[in-house]
């Protein structure tokens, strides 16, 4: 299983848990496809757009069991990052926990491998 990870607002994800799936953020909305991040590109993801932001949540799913709507395309430094084009079912969140602020950055221990 190879995990990638959704940063959210405990708002948003609020809202994917009454919905039933997560439709996506509105930079992902605007985009097209639902952002996701490898667990090397996480923490970069936080401090870049969600600096010194508290309640999130960080979302794992498997990448492999997401099938062909999941693309690994180039973005910040030609990184590939995987981006989701369609909207994710809660089913398919193997675990999603609160993405704690301590000190003004996003406290990933125990979170991350």
């Amino acid at each position: 299983m190879r995990l990638i990870y959704k940063i959210a607002t405990q708002e948003q994800w609020d809202i994917a848990q009454k919905s039933g799936s997560f439709a996506g953020a509105p930079v992902d909305l605007a985009d097209g496809f639902i952002h996701f991040s490898t667990a090397d590109q996480a923490r970069e993801t936080a401090a870049k757009h969600f600096a010194g932001q508290s309640g999130l949540v960080l979302a794992a799913l498997d990448a492999d069991a997401l099938g062909a709507d999941l693309k690994w395309e180039p973005s910040r430094g030609g990184q590939l990052f995987p981006h989701l084009y369609r909207p994710f079912a809660l089913a398919e969140v193997i675990w999603a926990k609160p993405l704690p602020l301590a000190a003004g950055t996003h406290d990933f221990a125990g979170l991350l491998p």
